[in-house]
């Protein structure tokens, strides 16, 4: 009687990178079919430029593009922060319906099942990104081109580690969407007004401004504020840097055991 070979499972798992590309694909399908829930995601930084900008340039009484030229580079990094920062909410409904179950008897390595769908977050980053960039713009914005790209792989590099971090938050708390919200509401206003996004730190009480130089989403704002101005070497475009990777790296770090010790 004639025997058939199976496909070895260990050798079918050991390609983290085909695996990491399958898992990326397969986030990117759902944004690719309905590219209108990008520009629905951008309503709430669209409210922040449209109504605090302005209040913004009468208080300062700085030219509308000086003042943009500020501001902007915040609303991208809010983006980022508010976008990736929530998108665990996704995976821990697919937790609760069942459907992360069937992906973690699938072929594929772990830690591709993390870094898949951090990666993915990439996409929507640089494109709502681009979006207020040219919204901005008409309106005395000034675009440095080679500043702008380096800035959009700034922000891709911090949505990874927030992305992961967020993914993290939803396997440790599972089906307690309240659990998960509440920690994130809880982290995600005070990095905000401690990075000096909406509102400069310069008259920050001395403790306000002590925490504001261990925030790394604040060394974030300052480095995207440097390279949308055209300075790339600025000091704090390295900072920048630095902080971003720490926090992918960490986050990656994080999200790839939580999803081991989950299966």
């Amino acid at each position: 009687m004639s025997t058939q070979t199976r496909p070895d499972t260990a050798a079918v798992r050991a390609n983290p990178a085909r695996d990491t590309w399958n898992v990326l694909t397969r986030e990117l399908k759902p944004v690719l079919r309905d590219p209108f829930t990008l520009i629905f995601s951008l309503v709430q930084p669209l409210i922040f430029l449209g109504l605090f900008a302005p209040l913004l340039i009468g208080s300062s009484g700085q030219p509308v593009g000086e003042t943009l030229q500020w501001f902007v580079p915040g609303v991208l990094v809010m983006i980022v922060l508010f976008g990736t920062g929530a998108t665990g909410s996704n995976l821990q409904y697919e937790m609760m319906t069942g459907s992360h179950e069937r992906t973690l008897v699938a072929p594929l390595s772990r830690s591709s099942l993390l870094v898949g769908r951090a990666l993915k977050e990439i996409a929507p980053i640089v494109v709502q990104a681009l979006i207020i960039v040219l919204i901005a713009w008409p309106f005395g914005f000034t675009i440095h081109v080679p500043g702008l790209i380096l800035g959009l792989a700034l922000l891709a590099v911090f949505g990874v580690g927030l992305g992961s971090l967020s993914y993290t938050l939803a396997l440790k708390t599972k089906d307690r969407e309240w659990l998960f919200w509440g920690v994130q509401q809880t982290l995600i206003f005070p990095l905000l007004i401690l990075s000096g996004m909406l509102l400069p730190l310069d008259e920050a009480p001395p403790w306000m401004s002590a925490v504001a130089t261990v925030n790394p989403v604040n060394w974030v704002v300052q480095a995207e504020r440097a390279l949308l101005a055209g300075d790339l070497g600025a000091i704090t475009v390295l900072w920048g840097w630095i902080a971003a990777l720490v926090l992918a790296v960490l986050g990656l770090w994080a999200g790839v055991r939580a999803i081991r010790k989950s299966s």
